[in-house]
């Protein structure tokens, strides 16, 4: 029954990467033979979501393979890593294009509008159908993929207008213009990824979860007196980690127990997977070095 509930996303995500990574060959092909910037740079951001839905599909494996004594948290860095190269990669690109739509604007040049037509019809084809492979899943990483899909699908009209556009004006000026336009969505959504991968190197406290809340969730759990020495971080996009220090003067192990599976149980609505919580009745060293420290 696991087997089949992760058969399926994974197979999802290799069919949307197997039709994304076509529409960036046609893509790039085509914005060369036709001279449609336009075109390239859709095809950039379609290199991005190919990285994207690859990253998706890696979380989801790398989650099957178990950690090892001396890989004690398994290679769920790997992705993060991956999403820096990939963010890094795709500034420069972005470069690239802003650099090359400018030197258009001084000199323009002609764009076969049919062949630039044509390409972006097949690629919002594509699309469409990545999407619906991709659409309906409660999967966070098949989730996200959709999402990446769905700009995908955006940017593939845009570039369908352009090419009309020239088509009936022969005004090749547009074609820049949306090149530009593409580049700034990729650069935007290039800073994002590093933010998100940089706080995640850095040990930041997820995204969305409010520290505060959370040890007041604690708190609130009948027998705790107190919580401190709080860490909270990330492993990888999708696992989050807790250690805390739990004032408890109950001495009743079997007590303690129930409590922090309750405490566990709060836990999930933080998404937060992984936790340590260390139970003591006495204000440990640590606390009052930090307290003396404070005063």
């Amino acid at each position: 029954m696991e087997h089949s509930h992760n058969h399926q996303p994974k197979k999802s995500l290799r069919l949307a990467i197997g039709l994304t990574a076509i529409i960036f060959g046609a893509e790039v092909i085509g914005g060369f033979l036709s001279g449609s910037l336009s075109l390239l740079s859709d095809a950039a951001h379609m290199l991005q979501d190919v990285i994207a839905l690859f990253l998706s599909l890696g979380a989801i494996l790398i989650a099957e393979r178990l950690p090892t004594p001396t890989r004690t948290f398994g290679y769920h860095r790997v992705e993060i890593g991956a999403a820096v190269i990939n963010g890094m990669l795709l500034i420069v690109v972005s470069g690239l294009i802003i650099w090359q739509a400018v030197d258009r604007f001084a000199h323009p040049r002609p764009v076969d509008s049919s062949l630039m037509l044509g390409v972006a019809i097949i690629g919002l084809a594509a699309n469409l159908v990545a999407a619906r492979i991709l659409h309906g899943s409660h999967d966070l990483n098949v989730r996200s993929a959709f999402l990446h899909v769905l700009g995908d699908t955006l940017s593939s009209v845009a570039v369908i207008v352009a090419a009309l556009w020239i088509a009936f004006t022969g005004q090749t000026i547009v074609d820049p213009l949306l090149g530009l336009a593409i580049a700034g969505v990729i650069l935007f959504s290039s800073f994002f990824i590093l933010r998100d991968a940089f706080s995640i190197l850095l040990q930041f406290a997820p995204r969305g979860i409010d520290v505060d809340d959370l040890i007041r969730e604690i708190s609130s759990v009948e027998g705790v007196d107190g919580v401190h020495n709080v860490h909270l971080w990330s492993l990888c996009s999708n696992i989050n980690v807790l250690d805390a220090h739990i004032h408890s003067c109950i001495t009743d192990v079997h007590r303690l127990e129930e409590i922090k599976k309750e405490i566990k149980q709060r836990l999930k609505k933080f998404r937060i997977g992984h936790s340590t919580l260390e139970f003591e009745c006495e204000e440990c060293e640590d606390c009052r070095l930090v307290r003396e420290l404070h005063d």
